[in-house]
C-alpha cells in the first residue's frame, strides 16, 4: 500500500480595512441633552456612554465618539452635522 502526499498551496487574502474615528467638537450652542440624544440615536451609544462623551467634549473640547469604516462614519457625520453638531472624520 502506498501513500500519496500532496502539497497544496493555499493563498490567503486579507482585506485591510482602515479604521477611522468620528470626532465630536465642543460648541456653545447645543445642550447636553441634545448631544446625548443624538449620540444614542445615531452612534448607538448607551445613555451612560453618551453622557460621558458629552462631558469629555465639554471639558476637553473634543471626543472620539465612534470608530469604524469611513462609509459608515460619513453617514453618521452627515446626520450629526445636519443636527447642529460639529464633527469630523479622522
Amino acid at each position: 500500500m502506498t501513500e500519496t502526499i500532496t502539497n497544496e498551496e493555499i493563498e490567503l487574502k486579507e482585506e485591510v480595512v482602515k479604521e477611522h474615528i468620528l470626532v465630536l467638537f465642543d460648541d456653545n450652542v447645543n445642550t447636553f441633552d441634545h448631544v446625548i440624544d443624538l449620540l444614542v440615536k445615531i452612534c448607538n451609544h448607551d445613555a451612560i456612554q453618551a453622557e460621558q462623551c458629552a462631558t469629555l467634549v465639554h471639558y476637553t473640547g473634543k471626543c472620539a465618539v465612534k470608530k469604524g469604516e469611513f462609509k459608515e462614519l460619513s453617514i453618521m457625520s452627515e446626520i450629526l452635522g445636519d443636527s447642529g453638531l460639529t464633527v469630523e472624520i479622522n
